[in-house]
């Protein structure tokens, strides 16, 4: 009987693996199943989109043919609008997003110690001149500084005027040979040590008068100050966990500052034309490229450029402006609006109004195209000057369809 228990549960634990086995063969085949299935759709839906393409050609033509064979249309002639072709120049930009950028932006620090403010002379939105007096700390301590260096060097200054006539009495004695050589040379030594002395003080007086000079903050450029952030009595130190305390922005020297990703760089160096556009107060500016940085950055995988604006008052540091980056212009070139170009399998094409016998009629004109900038296009070969492009009606035009530019 136990035998029989333990062939059993030999059995079952065998069946167990054998399940689990079967279970994991399945789900890799349908794993394998999915992926081929996303596959095989993924073939279908591109060989689909290119029979749609031959298709649309084929009922194109079919319909350019059966409008030139219908003849039971009362009146063929189509409506159109022309655009008579001139040549002109035309620029191709690199359109980029940047901001303005002050070239002097000083952020007002103390030139020594951190101090309290005992009086403030600007506040928010001043216009304050470079060299100006700002604030100035609390000073006590330091004109208590200057006042004991002061008093300490006038009583060595006084020692060392009455030591220098005591040498002076014990020179003449000696030259008269009266006292001891070792009289004069202590009398001597004595005015020596008192000058060396009143150097020291003065040194003294001057650091003294140096950390008083330290309580004065003065403005290190002309500009607005944008940003006072400081009251009497609270301690100022430049800046804080909050960013600076005393903010002065020239304004008459700015620049617009500009990421250039890696892929352009090669269109732009220093003197590259540009226009800065500032939308929100509708105005541009023609530039050039006055500085390209010379690293790129590893986050970002591009380069800082910056081209100077005029000075303008309606302009203020880090509003956005678009820096146009012009990277290709030609003149004497045939332009076209990018709406009238289409495309069959024979490659870009347009439509043109001729005379022919008398009659205006469309034709169909293969062009080559060159670079596309905004809603406008080069065309490189095809169309010339005179020639007259049909810019409104075209899409059901065919080649060789009585037109009419007047409804």
């Amino acid at each position: 009987m136990i035998n029989k228990l333990n062939n059993m549960s030999k059995i079952l634990k065998l069946s167990g693996v054998a399940f689990i086995a079967l279970l994991l063969v399945a789900c890799g085949a349908s794993s394998k199943e999915e992926k081929g299935a996303l596959t095989d759709k993924k073939a279908e839906l591109k060989k689909l989109k290119t029979e749609q393409s031959a298709v649309n050609d084929k009922v194109r033509k079919l319909e350019e043919e059966i409008a030139k064979l219908d003849t039971t249309a009362v009146n063929k002639t189509k409506l159109v609008a022309v655009t008579p072709l001139a040549q002109q120049n035309f620029t191709h930009y690199i359109d980029l997003q940047g901001k303005v950028d002050a070239e002097n932006i000083s952020y007002i620090a103390p030139r020594g110690a951190p101090g309290q403010v005992k009086a403030l002379y600007i506040k928010q939105g001043d216009y304050v001149k470079k060299g100006q007096l700002i604030l100035k700390m609390e000073d006590a301590l330091a004109r208590q500084g200057v006042a004991s260096a002061t008093q300490n060097a006038e009583g060595i200054r006084t020692n060392l005027e009455l030591a220098r006539n005591l040498y002076q009495r014990q020179k003449s004695l000696w030259d008269q040979g009266i006292g001891t050589q070792v009289q004069l040379l202590e009398a001597k030594g004595r005015v020596d040590q008192l000058e060396s002395q009143l150097k020291s003080s003065a040194e003294a007086i001057k650091m003294a008068e140096e950390q008083l000079g330290q309580t004065t903050v003065y403005s290190d450029v002309s500009g607005v100050a944008d940003l006072v952030n400081i009251r009497v009595g609270e301690l100022f130190q430049g800046a804080t966990a909050a960013g600076p305390q005393i903010r002065v922005v020239n304004t008459s020297d700015l620049k617009a500052v500009v990421e250039v990703p890696e892929n352009y760089l090669a269109s732009i160096k220093k003197g590259t034309a540009v226009v800065i556009e500032v939308g929100d107060i509708n105005k541009q500016f023609n530039s050039t490229i006055s500085r390209i940085g010379q690293l790129i950055s590893a986050n970002s995988r591009s380069v800082t450029a910056e081209a100077k604006i005029p000075s303008d008052p309606s302009l203020k540091p880090n509003q956005l402006v678009t820096v146009k980056i012009r990277d290709y212009a030609t003149s004497n070139t045939i332009v076209i609006p990018m709406t009238t170009l289409q495309t069959d399998e024979n490659g870009k094409y347009v439509y043109v109004m001729v005379s022919e016998k008398g009659k205006q009629i469309a034709r169909k004109r293969p062009v080559t195209i060159g670079q596309i900038y905004g809603e406008q296009i080069e065309i490189k070969g095809g169309l010339q000057n005179g020639d007259q492009l049909i810019t409104q009606g075209y899409q059901g035009v065919y080649d060789g369809q009585a037109v009419t530019t007047q409804g």
